[in-house]
């Protein structure tokens, strides 16, 4: 790692394991300055960086800074401890803060990467999730990779995977404590608000999938005060619904559940997947608003087609096949 943003990381690493060593006990500027050779200004500016990315971190003016808390980070050797997949994350690329996983692991899939590699950051500050809309993706405050998957499926298929990766990460965080359900085609849904994201994204021709993307973003220590005003009504995480959770376990039980659906697509097809999926899901039987580019349309949610597209029965009773669009679940008014 070269560079000055390479130097800067070290530094940083250094003062960090060092604060950690010393965890609960007040370190003076002063001696982290002698101790890792490094200019007092530089201990300041990283220590700031740090209780940016929750790291809590006492600074006092006498008796120096105290590391009381640090976050769950997970470098491969953590993911790989314990987990039981076959494919999926034996292959991981592991980075601290990047723009998009998505947007990485499509290079490296472009460059050979073998199927089920993770790529994996602490932060993005480009994240993105469905519809280009960005994504909230804080220090060490969530789940944010991605996973390169070469399927043996048709290019039409793909809007199936998503539904796939929905069910799975359903199921994967129910097993940890939160009862979340799908609203179509893949946001994960508590109470209405939104815990989890999935992003697809592939490279095809007319008749074959050269690989696909599975982007997904899970919030999981991110709180209130984190989110601006206007999200905290549409956002959730374990935190803010008060379940603690590892996300090294978290990730390894969601690489599990993703792996065990993805068998059952290659070997049984896909359509004992879209009947898990309406039976976790919390749109079925609602009214919903569908904003598509010729217009809007409210009516029933009342099934999925064979291809995993949305059926709205209009309140004149037509009915109407939702390929794509921004499903909004309408409030009841009583």
């Amino acid at each position: 790692m070269g560079g000055k943003g390479g130097t800067e990381i070290i530094m940083r690493n250094d003062i960090l394991d060092y604060l950690l060593a010393h965890r609960g006990e007040y370190i003076s500027g002063q001696k982290l300055s002698e101790q890792l050779g490094v200019s007092r200004t530089a201990v300041w500016k990283h220590i700031q960086l740090l209780k940016q990315r929750n790291y809590r971190i006492e600074s006092h003016t006498k008796r120096g800074y105290c590391l009381h808390e640090a976050p769950e980070l997970l470098p491969p050797e953590r993911i790989l401890d314990g987990l039981k997949t076959v494919t999926l994350g034996r292959e991981i690329a592991y980075y601290e803060r990047v723009s998009s996983t998505n947007t990485l692991a499509k290079q490296l899939a472009d460059q050979g990467a073998p199927e089920g590699t993770l790529v994996l950051a602490e932060e993005q500050f480009g994240g993105r999730g469905r519809l280009d809309r960005a994504f909230l993706s804080p220090f060490a405050q969530g789940l944010w990779f991605s996973l390169i998957l070469r399927p043996p499926f048709l290019p039409m298929e793909v809007a199936k995977m998503t539904l796939l990766a929905a069910v799975a990460l359903t199921r994967a965080i129910r097993h940890m404590g939160v009862q979340c359900a799908i609203k179509w085609p893949n946001d994960l849904l508590v109470k209405g608000r939104k815990l989890v994201g999935i992003l697809t994204e592939l490279n095809a021709s007319m008749e074959r999938l050269n690989y696909l993307v599975l982007g997904m973003g899970i919030n999981t220590s991110l709180k209130e005060e984190d989110v601006s005003p206007e999200l905290r009504r549409i956002v959730t995480s374990f935190a803010m619904e008060q379940v603690p959770v590892s996300r090294q376990k978290l990730l390894q039980e969601v690489l599990c559940q993703l792996e065990k659906y993805y068998m059952i697509a290659k070997e049984d097809g896909f359509a004992p997947i879209l009947q898990e999926w309406k039976e976790l899901s919390c749109i079925l039987g609602t009214e919903v608003g569908v904003a598509l580019p010729q217009g809007n349309i409210i009516g029933t949610a009342v099934d999925l087609d064979d291809s995993g597209n949305l059926i709205v029965v209009a309140a004149d009773g037509r009915k109407e096949t939702i390929l794509a669009g921004d499903v909004r679940v309408r409030p009841v008014h009583k």
